[in-house]
């Protein structure tokens, strides 16, 4: 890419549309020129975007106008620092995505199958449906991760489900990414169009949306997140969601084609148990942080590890979520009192387990109950302050059982403080399901008093 952009043509061109801001056109004449070099076939072999490379190249230029050294230089010398490194990823969502990918296994039947939908239709909508754990987020987060394509996580925990913070999001990443021109007030059917009228002939925008479950939104004659009924050539939308009602559906279409894959069809199982039990052979045998641990539980008990990783996995009911907090657990000691046989079954199970052996029905965890449940029912991340002057206490007591339980929890900056939300939201719904159950019900009443008082205080 270094030799091609060093060519007289191309630095020429580059300089002309960089200064007119057109980069858009300048993609099109990169790729005439890489074609009339016949090199075209050698970009396809060796998966290299040229959009992306002319994003990456533009970011150092802009970086590097004012030095003495040339981009190229720049770009052919390892040890230069000074430039920040260029994302295709959003900000706002690449630790995620990174996080999400971290020990991703399989689902190749998931790819394919949107793949060939790409393949067959000019535009649509897939959507991936399945339970809380199954994998959704993280299926989307390496379709991002592989692909570069724009994309919006829906948070409730964290407010980010509405769709003007969807769109704002949106928009940007299609200016950035497309080079668009005068689209910073412009709706998402505007900017579609724009994308679609400025793509190259074997490119495709596909925009990932996930969590639409996930999304508030009062108007319920529209789409969620406003979604366009129709689209333009060669742009498709990625969708997952967890199963729904009809009438919860909420994406209407004008003859766009629509396609679901439901992760819990018994026509996937075997597909998704081979994937669950290649994810806890990983464990085993490559994680750096769990594998030695994990050994040796199984070898401890005198356990074939090809029957811990058939066990485990059966216990799992191909939920990955489970997985993800259960191995750990094994690895760090928390079922050493456990037999294999006694494992609990299934994700809700695991939190029911989990909870009782936290002993968090009993008096004295009630505090750390309590703590808990301020998260649920304030619904936003909220710094370890604001937690102790609701319930009274230090702030060093609030932070050992946020410690105690920082498997479950997530931690972000807001305002340069640390604050702290529910993870995931099937262990979100575990503790809202504790509202309906008659020894929890009151500690939940005293948590929403507690917070009508602080708010009162903090008004006055």
């Amino acid at each position: 890419m270094i030799d091609l952009l060093g060519e007289d043509e191309i630095k020429k061109t580059f300089v002309e549309k960089y200064n007119a801001n057109d980069l858009a056109k300048f993609l099109k004449l990169a790729k005439d020129f890489i074609i009339r070099r016949g090199l075209w076939r050698e970009f396809g072999e060796k998966k290299l975007d040229l959009r992306a490379e002319i994003q990456k190249f533009s970011s150092v230029y802009t970086q590097v106008t004012k030095w003495t050294k040339s981009p190229l230089q720049v770009l052919s010398d390892p040890d230069s620092t000074k430039i920040s490194e260029y994302s295709p990823y959003p900000k706002e969502f690449q630790a995620l995505i990174q996080n999400k990918i971290e020990s991703f296994r399989g689902r190749e039947f998931v790819f394919k199958q949107i793949q060939q939908f790409i393949d067959r239709n000019s535009n649509g909508y897939f959507t991936i449906v399945g339970d809380a754990g199954m994998g959704k987020s993280t299926i989307a987060a390496k379709f991002i991760w592989d692909h570069k394509f724009p994309c919006y996580f829906n948070i409730r925990s964290e407010g980010r489900n509405k769709p003007e913070l969807f769109l704002e999001s949106i928009r940007q990443q299609l200016i950035n990414r497309y080079w668009l021109q005068n689209a910073k007030d412009d709706n998402l059917q505007t900017l579609l169009q724009k994308v679609s009228d400025n793509l190259l002939d074997d490119e495709r925008l596909v925009i990932v949306v996930d969590a639409l479950d996930e999304v508030e939104q009062e108007d319920r004659d529209k789409n969620l997140l406003n979604l366009p009924t129709t689209l333009p050539n060669k742009v498709y939308f990625l969708l997952t969601r967890r199963p729904y009602i009809a009438d919860n559906k909420r994406l209407y279409t004008q003859g766009v084609p629509e396609e679901e894959l439901d992760l819990r069809n018994p026509e996937y199982g075997d597909l998704s148990r081979q994937d669950i039990e290649n994810y806890i052979w990983f464990f085993i045998q490559e994680n750096p942080k769990f594998k030695d641990s994990l050994r040796k539980w199984i070898e401890e008990r005198q356990i074939a590890a090809f029957t811990f990783v058939e066990q485990v996995a059966e216990k799992s009911e191909n939920n990955f979520m489970y997985l993800y907090h259960l191995l750990p657990g094994i690895a760090q000691g928390e079922y050493n009192d456990l037999s294999l046989e006694k494992f609990p079954k299934g994700l809700k199970e695991y939190y029911q387990t989990h909870w009782r052996r936290m002993g968090m029905d009993t008096e004295p965890k009630e505090k750390m109950v309590i703590i808990l449940f301020i998260l649920v029912e304030i619904s936003t991340p909220i710094p370890c302050e604001m937690m102790a002057k609701i319930t009274n206490q230090d702030e060093y007591e609030v932070e050992k059982v946020l410690d105690q339980w920082v498997e479950y929890l997530k931690d972000q900056k807001v305002d340069k403080k640390t604050c702290y939300s529910i993870y995931h939201t099937s262990f979100l719904d575990f503790l809202k399901g504790k509202r309906d159950l008659k020894k929890t019900r009151k500690l939940f009443d005293e948590v929403n008093q507690k917070i009508a008082e602080y708010f009162i205080r903090e008004m006055a």
